[in-house]
């Protein structure tokens, strides 16, 4: 196979096949699947995965790979796509900075599902979420332009989520077949036909975002298989005339990006994870609220509020401004600055705003509508400067007797610089799927991630078809 960009890429995915990952790229991909296991059991019974899972029973099909947290085991493209619709389904996934993209969210369910299908090691399943997460960050970077602080793919309404999630999902479940470095490389070629994601939900609603990690899990499997039964890709898929980088970043990219330290750097020890079930854009919200109550304040005594960001969010937590004071759904909530901020300060729950903290009742909540109404947003300079590397931010508060409370928040709690403890990822972990399945059964999930690298992939995937017990 002539060699490009997705060449290489998939030469480096083979390349991890029965090598041992180095310590901090294996906890890494250990504590991914962790992470995301617990946020798709919180997220089951939503919407999304309601319609989902509906659609995939009435195709039926081959039974290879488990729906987690229910009986089901159905084709691996079908679980795929209900478990990453569920891993995506809260806004509670991890993010990469400053690609902005959820890289976990895909890779996770496509690696699992096709490992169970496959009958691959733990261990094996450990390397293809470090490949693929690794591949779908790269894809991302090399579209984001520091000249506008921003993705290509988001200044065009994509979601590079789900974009560059379909070929970093084939990449990992094509390892998991044991296909070879080109097997690989036209895996991806073939899910790049298939990636997509319009983000205008995140304006103006509507449910179907929620399906983008869930579809480009879904893709990358198929996509794997496709491969494994002889159709190919280009091999310039990446870089050509009518590639990737040309329909979906108008042709701008940087392949050092993409290929650079390949198999050196790890970009994937950078990802965040999310403390708090919201759009990232409001994280710096949520810490400096919490920060002010931790000083003492009193929301009852807050007059009202300014929320600093950097300009270019304005247009996701902020936009259109009577829309963000009063969401009309628990799901539009989360992507709302200023209730994001009433939340911090009236709710608390879990490692300080909580999935309970957005329902039909609190969206409803006289004082949380009090506060959130009292909030403008404006673009802060300095955050501006500092986006999108951090997702930064400022909260002044003023009080009732005309003083003023000022946080300011730098470091994402979550990142590299404020990372949370392997407690806080723990406690994250229980109490989501403790939402849906019982204390034991919570244990032993947790317990099998933990030695996912000396156990198979169908045993992690039994200890998660235990049925739900609410």
């Amino acid at each position: 196979m002539p060699e490009g960009l997705v060449v290489r890429l998939g030469h480096f995915a083979a390349s991890l096949r029965g090598t041992e990952l180095a310590d901090d790229v294996a906890a890494n991909a250990r504590d991914r699947i962790l992470d995301v296991l617990g946020v798709a059991l919180a997220a089951r019974g939503e919407d999304a995965g309601r319609a989902t899972l509906g659609l995939v029973r009435s195709q039926g099909g081959v039974a290879e790979s488990t729906v987690w947290g229910e009986a089901d085991r159905l084709p691996a493209a079908a679980a795929a796509l209900v478990n990453g619709t569920h891993c995506h389904a809260l806004d509670f996934d991890d993010t990469h900075l400053p690609s902005v993209l959820h890289p976990s969210a895909s890779v996770v369910p496509a690696a699992l599902a096709a490992a169970e299908a496959a009958g691959a090691g733990g261990a094996e399943t450990m390397a293809a979420v470090a490949a693929g997460n690794e591949i779908c960050i790269r894809l991302g970077m090399a579209s984001y332009d520091p000249a506008i602080r921003n993705s290509i793919f988001f200044e065009n309404g994509l979601h590079a989520t789900s974009v560059c999630g379909a070929l970093a999902s084939a990449a990992a479940a094509a390892l998991l077949f044991d296909l070879d470095g080109d097997g690989i490389a036209h895996a991806m070629g073939i899910a790049a036909s298939m990636g997509a994601g319009i983000i205008e939900a995140n304006r103006t609603g509507g449910s179907v975002k929620r399906i983008h990690c869930g579809w480009a899990a879904h893709a990358g499997v198929s996509a794997a298989q496709l491969a494994l039964h002889g159709l190919t890709g280009p091999p310039t898929v990446l870089e050509g005339r009518f590639g990737f980088y040309r329909a979906y970043s108008e042709g701008r990219f940087d392949a050092e990006a993409v290929v650079g330290a390949l198999g050196e750097r790890w970009d994937v020890l950078r990802v965040w994870y999310k403390p708090y079930p919201t759009n990232h854009f409001t994280h710096a919200g949520i810490d400096a609220a919490l920060a002010i109550l931790a000083a003492g304040v009193d929301p009852a005594d807050i007059e009202s509020m300014e929320l600093g960001v950097p300009q270019p969010v304005l247009r996701t937590i902020a936009q259109p401004p009577e829309l963000k004071a009063r969401p009309t759904s628990p799901y539009t909530a989360r992507f709302s600055g200023p209730f994001c901020v009433a939340a911090a300060l009236v709710g608390g729950g879990g490692l300080g705003v909580y999935l309970d903290d957005f329902t039909a009742e609190t969206i409803a909540d006289p004082e949380r509508l009090r506060l959130s109404g009292s909030v403008t947003c404006h673009a802060d300079d300095e955050s501006t400067a500092i986006f999108p590397h951090q997702f930064p931010g400022v909260l002044r508060a003023r009080l009732k007797d005309g003083s003023v409370v000022e946080q300011r928040v730098r470091h994402n709690r979550g990142g590299p610089e404020n990372p949370l403890s392997a407690e806080e990822l723990g406690l994250k972990f229980s109490l989501n799927a403790r939402l849906s399945m019982s204390e034991y059964a919570a244990s032993a999930i947790h317990e099998a991630v933990m030695s996912i690298d000396r156990i198979a992939a169908r045993d992690l995937a039994a200890s998660l078809a235990r049925p739900a017990q609410r």
